[in-house]
């Protein structure tokens, strides 16, 4: 074997290896929290990449092992297995909000083909008080879903369709002379609803973007100088059409830093779009499905207040910010730091470390896997890294330098 293939398996090993370590180290601090509570429970951990990997799991199980002993002997085992969701028995006590949040995301899957990508990141924005854009190409169900997503929430909605001409009082609202009372009264506009569908956001010009900008950073609306605030539970789902850039006003990076996701949707390949014909001809002939109940405001923030308790260990805390900061650092990486202009601030590091919160809860876990940020990072740091000029006319993309560092940063 070569000296270049051998050094790039020992690296390869070693971030392998640091995933492991990382997941063990994650699985244990949860463990110690519920010990009180949760003696007799057995716990099956996914411990990814390690399937097929007999040299990992036995390094696995005789650190496991060694240190289980110490602190209760055969009461936990470490079943290693695909990076699948856990065993049902596996997980905590299923509270009402989670079982309900379940249940909506089933009914999205069933109404929604091959998007369940999209789905999951609407509902961790939903937990994790964020705001969510959806770029793809139009007739991609983007604006489906979101109204999928509102029929099943007992939430206030309302959707904006952006337009050049659009003014801030169309969607903040005004205040109108009412001749029989001599005074002002104050209109609300659709961004007083607890949940915004903003369809083709870079239509909009810059004054209604500052007004959006305003509402989704603060939670407020200025109104001839008056500010109001928002209802408590506040999100905006904005979509972008990528392809058409005549009439349109591209996001300014400061309103872009505010959505949490970047989802991207891509157009679906002849199997997916034979079942999407599928489904729209059997509506056709059909009631939508209304099987479940809509979801109340005190459910979704009992299930927000759930999610924050998620268990964040050290270890992935610290992996979080290595990712994430590692674009600032030109020495190390300097073929990739080199095509970054700026790269993510601080509220990619906040908004990585929330998200993964959420997805863990809606995945029925306490606590935090390297899988959850894998899965997240992209979507959450790829719109906050601005390239350079020479890396844009190279044909380079944020999502694909992102997924770069995820290949290079360790995990330990």
């Amino acid at each position: 074997m070569s000296s270049g293939l051998r050094t790039e398996q020992n690296a390869s090993e070693q971030r392998d290896h640091g995933k492991d370590n990382c997941a063990i180290e994650t699985l244990y601090c949860s463990f110690f929290k519920r010990t009180c509570s949760h003696i007799a429970l057995r716990l099956k951990v996914n411990c990814l990449q390690i399937k097929n990997n007999p040299r990992q799991a036995q390094v696995l199980r005789r650190n496991s092992n060694s240190f289980m002993h110490k602190l209760r002997p055969n009461k936990i085992d470490i079943i290693m297995h695909g990076a699948e969701s856990l065993p049902v028995d596996a997980k905590t006590e299923t509270s009402l909000a989670a079982h309900r949040l379940e249940q909506v995301r089933t009914f999205l899957n069933q109404n929604l083909v091959e998007s369940d990508a999209l789905v999951e990141k609407l509902l961790i924005c939903l937990l994790a008080d964020g705001h969510v854009l959806v770029e793809g190409p139009p007739g991609l169900a983007k604006t489906r879903a979101a109204k999928l997503l509102a029929s099943k929430l007992d939430l206030s909605f309302s959707r904006i369709q952006c337009t050049p001409d659009l003014m801030p009082a169309d969607i903040t609202g005004t205040s109108i002379w009412r001749p029989d009372s001599g005074a002002f009264e104050f209109i609300p506009g659709p961004i007083f609803h607890s949940l915004l569908l903003v369809d083709e956001i870079n239509r909009a010009p810059p004054k209604v973007q500052s007004a959006l900008l305003e509402a989704m950073a603060e939670g407020q609306a200025t109104v001839a100088g008056e500010t109001r605030r928002l209802p408590g539970l506040f999100m905006t789902i904005a979509t972008q059409n990528p392809i058409e850039h005549e009439g349109t006003f591209p996001l300014p990076e400061a309103q872009l830093d505010r959505f949490m996701l970047q989802v991207k949707v891509d157009l679906p390949d002849e199997t997916v779009e034979r079942r999407i014909l599928d489904l729209v001809d059997q509506e056709t002939l059909e009631e939508p499905s209304k099987i479940i109940d809509p979801i109340s405001m005190d459910e979704i923030l009992s299930a927000r207040l759930e999610s924050r308790r998620v268990y964040l260990s050290s270890a992935i805390k610290d992996y979080i910010v290595r990712l994430v900061t590692a674009p600032r650092n030109k020495k190390a990486h300097a073929d990739l730091s080199l095509k970054i202009e700026h790269p993510a601030s601080p509220r990619g590091t906040i908004a990585l470390a929330a998200a993964a919160k959420a997805r863990a809860y809606i995945k029925g876990r306490d606590f935090v896997l390297p899988d959850d940020i894998s899965a997240l990072a992209i979507d959450v740091l790829s719109h906050r890294t601005i390239l350079s000029w020479r890396s844009l006319s190279d044909g380079d993309s944020a999502r694909a330098i992102i997924a770069d560092y995820l290949e290079r940063v360790p995990l330990t």
